[in-house]
């Protein structure tokens, strides 16, 4: 096993667990107690895990939200190829929205230069990004931005979209399970993207493994809402199960 992958999997089990130790993951892998001390670092680094006394936790559970910058170096290939694979959903012309986030960030990078579309961000970020690509009609949802995710929220977004229809709905999210639908920790952001979900034909889930199968504050919509869920092939098979189970269409990039 790569340390990649057993990093992945410590983090898998600390979500699910609420708590990984040293000692049991140093037998679980059949590696040195050291060489888990250096993964914790690495995940601690990474905005993922916190260490403790003996092991760690992760962050979620003390309700910290990584900052976009830490997120953005975190799963760089899966969230590439979830982000390919939503090319494919992306309309010859009309209107799309994208949402802010670290994966929807990458489809806003393959965005085909010789298409017409209308771009609704609420994200300063992407729309620098997006506003010299000469075919694209970039719109900035204004208010107030978020330092963690450099989001615009509140009001000054919240009523252009509820004037809004576009063809599909590019979101992101910080947790997805088959109870408690898409979460996210911030109730102003939450507020946004369920306006986002609301001003869309079709709604299109871009997240990574990680964020399948673990819930946090603010609820923005049920899975039922989703009319396509793309994920890395990392999934889980039970999880995997469950969310189409529901009846929610999932690729597994």
């Amino acid at each position: 096993m790569y340390a990649e992958e057993r990093q992945q999997e410590i983090v898998r089990r600390a979500r699910a667990e609420g708590r990984v130790d040293v000692v049991t993951l140093a037998d679980s892998f059949a590696v040195t107690a050291e060489t888990i001390r250096r993964d914790l670092s690495v995940l601690e680094r990474a905005g993922v895990l916190r260490r403790v006394h003996g092991g760690a936790i992760p962050v979620e559970r003390l309700g910290f939200e990584p900052a976009l910058a830490t997120r953005d170096a975190v799963l760089i290939s899966e969230k590439e190829r979830i982000a390919k694979a939503a090319l494919a959903e992306v309309p010859e012309d009309g209107a799309i929205i994208l949402d802010a986030g670290t994966t929807t960030a990458r489809l806003a990078q393959l965005l085909p230069a010789d298409r017409e579309l209308t771009v609704v961000v609420n994200s300063p970020v992407l729309a620098a990004m997006l506003g010299i690509k000469p075919n694209l009609s970039v719109l900035l949802l204004g208010g107030r931005v978020r330092g963690k995710t450099l989001a615009t929220v509140d009001d000054w977004a919240l009523r252009p979209l509820s004037e809004m229809y576009v063809d599909v709905a590019f979101m992101g999210t910080n947790g997805c399970t088959v109870e408690r639908g898409m979460t996210t920790p911030d109730p102003a952001e939450a507020a946004v993207k369920r306006a986002m979900i609301a001003a869309a034909r079709r709604v299109v889930l871009l997240a990574d493994h990680t964020k399948i199968g673990n819930d946090y504050l603010a609820r923005f919509g049920g899975l039922t809402e989703l009319d396509l869920l793309i994920t890395d092939n990392g999934l889980d098979h039970e999880l995997a199960a469950e969310v189409e189970a529901t009846g929610v269409r999932m690729v597994q990039a």
